[in-house]
């Protein structure tokens, strides 16, 4: 030790003061002490250090030493060179360390030899016995230290927006890095963040992942804190039916969003005017200073209902009296939709044309290809309802009723001719002159065929004739006939009496069967029956059909007529019987000694004399 005895020996004035110089623990768990390395100024005096001295001293230089890979250490910066600054870390140990990453400091030029600073050590020595040490690691540290502590507290942090990436931007939170969402830059969307960027301003950290290093922050979150307790005061100020002035902000298609001076309100497109407004922008602009009345506030969501329409006189007080049911006004068609149009009467006031009203006869046809948008109309009014603010209009009632018109010229009786436009199961229909549709039902086809077959000869697109039954106006319908252009035989020998019960007719037969025989009136050639195998005769030798021959002539009596059903039932059996009972009540009985058979034969003769 004999080499130190002549050496002056600087010492620091105090323990305080070389701990300052040489470096002390950090509260960061992650923090080292910077190593305490024993230096020529250790020595406190000038008086000449034994070798016990030198050794204590060394041997507590290195109990105070911990220096690790992946930490936080403190060091001394020995040297600065061109681009980077020498930091002297403990244990002989030094590393190089970029100016660019002490940032401020080192372009002002406050960074100096001497000052201490932190820095994180990724390597203890490298291939050329230098320390790997990184600034800008160490700040991260520092800082999701700090950000931890304020993320678990809910505390703000302030930061600088310094780029752009895919999906929203970066924020610097002095030295860490983290990801801002484009939803979560502002209330609403915005377009230009030019304005935002390189400005501090505050953010809340909505995630933290210090595995994966990743940080989320919102703007918004902070905005809407801020909003909130502004909205909440200005809400406080206002009440329903104030009238108050304000900016239109923006336009959407249901309203605009008016500022009222801290907080927004909705003015909905109905409470814009009186009259129609299909969109916004035709009376209003972003910008523009309006005056505006509160309708309705939420004063737990902080919505405010706007109107503006509620400044000026309602066009609806009076309306029954101005618009008297029977009232014929022109108006324009303001809107065409699937079920009507609607008419303008004056600003402010609509009427409903419902598609029902449109048309005497176009009863399937969309309302767009009747009327158009902007056309003028005339009207007559169906009915107000002052409450709901509707009026009824219709259009047709402005023109002449086809089947009004149809039934003044063409009564009961008429006979039309007509296109058959349509064929149902239950009729057919016919088209007439004022675009006017007449039914001809199967019933009324033929008066002897079953309606279900004769429509089978009619197809769409036939002209055909018919005679005008019966015109109902406030149904809009027309019963047709085809049936009543031809002869109703059956009628008439019904109104004639020939059909009634009882009665005795000539038949000629017309067909034969094992059944029967089928037989044609002699006096009424369109009404056929059958008689049956029992019904021949009475005698039941003589129930042989094929005892008649077709064109033979025989007398039947009638059992039965059904008008409704138009048959006709027939009996020769029944004929005789009546005949012989006959006989005997003029001719006496067989009990008084006249045989059945003089008993016929007198009643033939007379009967034949008679003829």
């Amino acid at each position: 030790m004999k080499e130190f005895a002549d050496i002056a020996v600087p010492a620091p004035d105090s323990p305080k003061r070389a701990d300052e110089m040489y470096g002390k623990c950090n509260a960061n768990p992650r923090r080292r002490p910077v190593p305490h390395v024993a230096r020529l100024g250790d020595f406190m005096s000038v008086s000449t250090p034994t070798r016990e001295d030198f050794a204590a001293l060394l041997e507590e230089s290195f109990a105070k030493t911990d220096l690790a890979e992946g930490y936080v250490a403190k060091g001394i910066i020995t040297a600065i060179e061109k681009d980077v600054a020498i930091v002297d870390v403990g244990l002989k140990v030094e590393g190089r360390v970029p100016l660019k990453e002490f940032g401020a400091r080192a372009k002002d030029g406050s960074l100096k030899v001497g000052d201490e600073v932190e820095v994180y050590v990724e390597r203890i020595e490298n291939a050329l016995g230098e320390a790997v040490l990184s600034r800008e690691k160490a700040r991260r540290e520092e800082s999701w230290v700090k950000l931890e502590a304020k993320f678990e507290a809910g505390e703000r942090v302030e930061g600088v927006i310094f780029n752009q990436v895919k999906g929203g931007f970066t924020v610097d939170l002095d030295g860490a890095v983290a990801f801002l969402p484009r939803s979560q830059v502002d209330i609403r969307p915005i377009r230009d963040v030019t304005p935002l960027m390189h400005n501090p301003q505050p953010f809340e950290i909505l995630k933290m992942d210090k595995r994966r290093g990743n940080i989320v922050v919102s703007r918004r979150t902070v905005l809407e804190e801020s909003r909130a307790e502004q909205r909440s005061e200005i809400v406080q100020n206002l009440e329903e039916g104030q009238v108050v002035d304000g900016v239109v902000k923006n336009i959407t298609d249901y309203g605009a969003f008016v500022d009222l001076g801290g907080i927004d309100g909705l003015l909905h497109v109905t409470d814009m005017a009186w009259r129609r407004v299909n969109h916004p922008s035709e009376i209003l602009s972003i910008g523009q200073q309006v005056k505006v009345q509160i309708i309705r506030i939420n004063q737990e969501t902080h919505r405010i209902s706007l109107g503006m329409k509620q400044l000026e006189a309602d066009p609806w007080d009076g309306i029954a009296a101005k618009y008297p049911v029977g009232k014929k006004i022109t108006g324009t068609v303001t809107n065409i939709t699937d079920y009507g149009a609607f008419v303008e009467l004056e600003p402010g006031i609509e009427g409903l044309i419902h598609i029902s009203e449109m048309s005497w006869t176009k009863k399937n046809v969309h309302p767009g290809k009747i009327l158009s948008t902007s056309q003028e109309v005339d009207v007559v009014v169906l009915e107000v309802d002052p409450s709901k603010r509707r009026i009824s209009l219709g259009l047709k009632q402005t023109l002449e009723n086809p089947w009004q018109a149809f039934a003044y010229s063409h009564p009961a009786g008429t006979e039309v001719e007509g296109e058959v436009k349509n064929k149902t199961e239950f009729g057919l229909f016919i088209g007439l002159e004022g675009d006017v549709d007449g039914m001809v039902h199967l019933s009324d086809l033929d008066w002897n065929r079953p309606g279900e077959q004769v429509i089978e000869e009619y197809n769409k697109g036939d002209v055909v004739k018919a005679v005008v039954l019966d015109v109902d106006v406030e149904k809009e319908r027309i019963s047709l006939g085809i049936k009543q252009l031809g002869r109703d035989s059956v009628g008439e020998a019904a109104a004639s009496g020939d059909l009634r019960k009882n009665a005795v007719v000539s038949c000629e037969v017309i067909g034969i069967n094992d059944g029967g025989i089928e037989v044609k009136l002699v006096n009424h050639e369109d009404i056929t029956s059958f008689i049956r195998r029992a019904d021949l005769s009475r005698d039941r030798d003589e129930q042989r059909p094929e005892r008649f021959s077709v064109g033979q002539v025989v007398d039947a009596r009638v059992t039965n007529f059904s008008k409704k059903d138009r048959k006709v039932m027939l009996s020769i059996k029944a004929l005789e019987i009546a005949e012989e009972k006959e006989a005997v009540a003029q001719f006496g009985s067989s009990d008084s000694g006249a045989s059945l058979g003089d008993i016929l034969g007198a009643a033939l003769k007379n009967r034949g004399n008679a003829e």
